[in-house]
């Protein structure tokens, strides 16, 4: 999950070379965060978000696939 969130947020940014994604593991949920450049934030969120649910929506269709939980937050 974590080469496909990258994948993506590296597509979309100006600074690729910025991107940092990172993984923890809770109880029965996997947790991504995705941290990027500080001007590149507003191309990964999109207006009112929709960029940042559309990837949430396509990491959790491939944890479905796999069975898995898996949550996207973007930090700063």
């Amino acid at each position: 999950m974590v080469e496909l969130v990258s994948a993506i947020a590296k597509s979309l940014v100006s600074h690729p070379e910025a991107v940092e994604v990172t993984e923890s593991q809770t109880d029965d949920t996997t947790v991504i965060q995705l941290k990027v450049a500080e001007d590149d934030m507003g191309m990964v969120i999109g207006k009112q978000g929709r960029i940042a649910k559309a990837i949430r929506t396509v990491v959790k269709a491939a944890a479905t696939k796999s069975n898995k939980k898996v949550v996207v937050e973007i930090v700063q």
